[in-house]
């Protein structure tokens, strides 16, 4: 069991201020009520005592006595109870089985005599049911046997209102309400004095010990139940709370929230309502009475009244931190919020929880540590305090007043110990980027992000990149001094990027390429270099880079200028024929920059299609072997020659046919000749010159792609013609020739090349041909007749709308009335509007407006 100082005992009256030196007073009762302390004796006196509370330089409460009066009730037996009702100026007194009624301030008894006879014993209802101030409900447990009585007590008189029987007799009463909490014989029972219904409880023997009953709150009672336990129950019977462990041999309780106060016959004991705990013991000995009023805790012996004193909450709640239990300390704070005012709770609630946070991340209990502190709204930089370096040299923080804790940083809080201290820096890393995005950033995100920033460079974290290249509070000063010491380079230039210091950025990162200085986070530090440059809109960093990095790799280098954004190009920010003499020195890089232009941007200039064409060209003869390329294969960069002189239609042909003559492209030459419409000229070098058959009907296909069916049938027929043309003795064209025929029958007009035909060529060896040219004639037809059987239905479609519009009848009389004058018809001549209005020819032929009809144009 562990302990805490919650009350201390403090006296109140001494034996010398109440007995003197007579040995046989002893006290048999007390009532406490403001500062006026009264004081029943064996010898049938009352005392008045005035109780003034004083507190000590060292923060300690005492009391002092002073004696009003003393008053003999005139009878040789003890008072035996007290009961103040200051509403009513009188303390009832009961002494001899009589309940007197006297002045609270000169104890004299009331003029009319007025009393309450036959009490064994007697409790005030403190939850009234009358609503009357100025009367005070009383219950008494009779002379009578197993009998209640309820009166009503006024100022100068005594009123019985209900006397209720009881199934056995009672020893003990508390009273809430209509609700009478009983310790009868052998059990206690919650008893409705108003409708007569009672509730068991649970059994106890009144023989065995003495029975306690005690309401503690609004229908609510305390209970000295069997086995030592302090039971609590409700006017419905039940518990809502957990039992406490007293000692058997109770004799009195008190409640002080949150504790409940026993008295035994050696000993106080504190209990905790919240978790049910002993919390203190006090020696006391020969103690007989415990009772609370008010808040006020009062134990007496027969000779002597002292007072428990509760320590202040905040202190209690202190010391469990002091003892580093957090969980006792959280449940005391929460348990005492009703008797606190809201904001003052809030307050003092907060700080606890950042005191209990604090204790727990002292213990490496980080999950603990972190709810707290997020509970506790902590400020974030008292945390970050811990850690040497972390705050910017510019914070303006400064810890709590009172700290929060006892430690100066995180050396002290570790002891040294590296692991530790790893754990502690690890928690902070977490914990500062969950809160970083939340409300608790708020006003210190410099503060936050500085930190972070500082341990993930500290532990080489890959975090510090994503911290880097997304929105932060760094502040640059503190963090590129950081960054430099623990040589991370590369996240300096995102922090000068980040901060539009995009020259320093980038001259750091070459100087990282280059070998200047040493940083390995990237790898690909050149791409990432040139990707920057591509999506850079400062035009004066591009070009003062874009030699080194076309220097390094052309290849890479030239998206720089290729891969910039698309909406970048549209307003035309770099000058393509800058970027060209640019590229000059760079030949790689020129031709895939002409590429962008003409490929990718399809800018039609033809200085642009022509220079890239040229330069496939020179490539081309460069890679050729011989100047006549026969069986020479076909490069990627003559394939793209080809592509380019066939697609683009922007160059300078003659220009391009010049700088061919000569070369052995025959292919190349033929597609240029093409160009021209020097169609027989082209086909002729496919045919003759490269023996290339496939070529040449290749060549018919897409020279004629988009210009219509007759186009490409002059180009096949001419092609054809060639083949037919051949000497005699070039029979491997009648091959081509009728391979050409077989594979394009649609392309070709029938019955003119049946005409041409050598009259030797079989019927079989055209079958194919002759078989498509049937069958594209025969569907041409058919095609046609649906067309004309759709035009016919069409066509009747109409003349049927036609005929219902005119079938219709329309009606005219002298009463009718034109839709637009509105003067009546004269003669049947009329115009009619799809919707039925009638108007006269004039009117509509002068009409401009009608809101009730078509326009002029929908009349029919």
């Amino acid at each position: 069991m562990m302990t805490i100082k919650a009350f201390s005992l403090v006296s109140a009256v001494e034996r010398e201020l109440l007995m003197g030196d007579k040995d046989r007073i002893n006290i048999e009762c007390v009532e406490c009520c403001g500062k006026n302390l009264y004081v029943g004796t064996n010898d049938c006196f009352i005392y008045h005592f005035l109780l003034e509370e004083k507190t000590s330089p060292t923060g300690t409460a005492a009391f002092t006595a002073t004696k009003q009066l003393h008053r003999h009730l005139g009878f040789k037996k003890p008072v035996n109870e007290l009961r103040a009702a200051s509403a009513l100026n009188r303390l009832l007194v009961l002494c001899d089985n009589s309940i007197t009624l006297v002045n609270m301030m000169n104890l004299e008894p009331i003029p009319t005599g007025a009393r309450i006879k036959g009490a064994v014993t007697f409790a005030l209802n403190e939850n009234p049911v009358s609503g009357d101030p100025f009367c005070v409900e009383v219950c008494i447990i009779s002379v009578k046997r197993r009998t209640i009585q309820m009166f009503m007590v006024y100022e100068d008189r005594v009123q019985i209102v209900k006397e209720v029987s009881t199934p056995e007799q009672p020893f003990a009463v508390a009273v809430d309400g209509h609700f009478l909490c009983l310790a009868l014989t052998t059990q206690y029972i919650i008893l409705n004095y108003n409708t007569g219904v009672s509730q068991d409880l649970f059994p106890y023997c009144s023989e065995e010990k003495r029975p306690i009953v005690k309401r503690i709150g609004r229908q609510e009672f305390l209970l000295a139940g069997p086995g030592g336990l302090g039971m609590f129950a409700t006017v419905a019977g039940i518990s809502q709370r957990a039992p406490v462990h007293w000692s058997e041999n109770v004799i009195g309780a008190a409640v002080c929230f949150p504790y409940v106060i026993a008295l035994d016959d050696e000993f106080i004991t504190v209990h905790s309502m919240l978790d049910q705990q002993q919390k203190q013991t006090l020696p006391f000995k020969e103690g007989h009475i415990l009772q609370d009023f008010e808040g006020r805790v009062i134990v007496a012996t027969s000779k002597g009244v002292y007072i428990l004193v509760p320590l202040p909450l905040e202190r209690q709640i202190q010391d469990l931190l002091a003892s580093r239990r957090v969980e006792e300390a959280l449940v005391l704070a929460k348990g005492v919020r009703r008797n606190i005012p809201k904001e003052k709770f809030q307050v003092m609630y907060r700080r606890i929880l950042q005191q209990a946070g604090f204790i727990q991340f002292a213990q490496l209990q980080f999950l603990e540590a972190k709810e707290l502190f997020r509970s506790g709204q902590l400020d974030v930089r008292e945390l970050i305090s811990l850690y040497p370096f972390l705050l910017p040299t510019s914070s303006s923080f400064t810890r709590s007043h009172p700290p929060l804790h006892e430690y100066a940083d995180l050396n002290q809080l570790t002891q040294g110990d590296q692991e530790k201290m790893a754990k502690c820096k690890r928690f902070l890393m977490s914990y500062l980027n969950e809160v970083r995005s939340t409300e608790v950033a708020n006003g210190y995100k410099e503060d936050i992000d500085t930190a972070l920033l500082k341990l993930y460079a500290e532990a080489d974290h890959d975090s510090l990149l994503d911290l880097l290249v997304t929105e932060n509070f760094c502040l640059l000063t503190d963090s590129a001094a950081w960054l430099e010491k623990h040589k991370k380079y590369f996240a300096l230039g995102l922090l000068y990027h980040y901060n539009n210091q995009d020259a320093a950025a980038l001259q750091l990162w070459v100087n990282i390429v280059n070998g200047d200085i040493h940083d390995s986070t990237r790898s690909d530090l050149y791409e990432y270099v040139v990707d920057f440059l591509t999506y850079c809109l400062d035009q004066e960093l591009v070009w003062k880079y874009a030699d080194w990095v076309l220097q390094r790799s052309e290849e890479v280098g030239v998206q720089v200028f290729t891969k910039r954004p698309v909406d970048e190009q549209q307003r035309n920010s770099f000058n393509p024929d800058d970027v060209i003499n640019c590229l000059k020195k760079y030949p790689k890089a020129l031709v895939r920059y002409l590429e962008h232009l003409v490929i990718d941007r399809r800018l039609q200039k033809e200085e642009y299609h022509t220079h890239l064409a040229l330069l496939y060209l020179e490539e081309v003869l460069q890679q050729r072997p011989s100047a006549n390329g026969k069986g020479a294969e076909v490069t990627g960069t003559q394939a793209k020659l080809r592509s380019l002189l066939q697609k683009s239609n922007f160059y300078r042909v003659h220009f391009l046919i010049d700088k061919i003559q000569g070369t052995g492209l025959h292919m190349e030459s033929a597609i240029l000749h093409g160009k021209l419409e020097e169609h027989e000229k082209a086909l002729r070098i496919l045919v003759q010159e490269l023996k290339d058959f496939s070529a040449a009907e290749d060549y018919c296909l897409w020279s004629s792609e988009g210009r219509g069916d007759p186009y490409r049938q002059r180009l096949f027929h001419t092609l054809l013609a060639i083949y037919l043309r051949a000497e005699p003795a070039d029979c491997e064209l009648a091959v081509p020739a009728v391979d050409l025929l077989n594979h394009h029958a649609a392309e070709f007009d029938a019955a003119q090349v049946l005409q041409l035909l050598p009259d030797t060529w079989s019927v079989q060896l055209l079958c194919p041909f002759l078989t498509g040219a049937m069958r594209h004639s025969i569907h041409t037809k058919r095609m046609t007749q649906v067309a004309l059987g759709l035009a016919k239905s069409e066509n009747l479609i109409y003349k049927y709308d036609k005929m219902t519009l005119k079938g219709s009848s329309v009606q005219l009389s002298d009463k009718k009335l034109c839709q637009v004058c509105q003067n009546p018809f004269c003669e049947p001549v009329f115009v009619r509007y799809p919707n039925g209005g009638l108007v006269h020819t004039h009117c509509a032929a002068s009409r401009h407006t009608n809101p009730n009809s078509p326009s002029r144009g929908n009349r029919t």
